[in-house]
């Protein structure tokens, strides 16, 4: 082989091993035992629902009585209501509650988080709740939905 030709192919060498080292974003060839990207997605997004948990089931501010309801009229729409006003949380109902408003979201009414809700939300709903009038059959299915775990309460 010629000086030349030894050059050619070394120089093209060179800029193929340039590609592959610099161009591309993760490696070609993986031997390690790492997770997935999305297993580590889902990792963090379940510590940071299980922190958000810890903080509501810790810090809530709501409670079941008559007076709390009262003073959501006069807070300001960017305070929050946070926790559970009735019973103690659970971290499973926690997460099974929040994944189910997902596919709610696009209906603004609907809070992602059940038990962290804007008063401004919370205060269209309950004058919403207030002027609704539900025919019987409706009646029944809110009745039915009412004997859960009681986290959508309002009266």
């Amino acid at each position: 082989m010629n000086k030349k030709t030894l050059i050619l192919v070394l120089t093209i060498t060179a800029f193929i091993a340039g590609y592959f080292y610099f161009a591309l974003s993760k490696p070609l060839f993986n031997f390690s035992p790492k997770q997935s990207s999305q297993q580590e997605t889902k990792g963090l997004v379940n510590e940071a629902l299980a922190a958000k948990f810890d903080y509501l089931s810790k810090h809530g501010n709501s409670s079941c009585s008559g007076t709390f309801r009262d003073s959501i009229a006069s807070m300001p729409d960017n305070a929050r209501l946070q926790g559970s006003c009735c019973s103690p949380m659970s971290m499973h109902r926690y997460g099974e509650q929040v994944e189910g408003l997902k596919k709610y979201q696009n209906i603004p009414e609907i809070p992602p988080d059940p038990y962290d809700i804007e008063a401004k939300l919370a205060k269209k709903l309950m004058a919403d709740y207030d002027s609704i009038q539900l025919s019987a059959e409706e009646q029944k299915a809110y009745d039915y939905a009412m004997q859960g775990d009681g986290m959508f309460m309002v009266a």
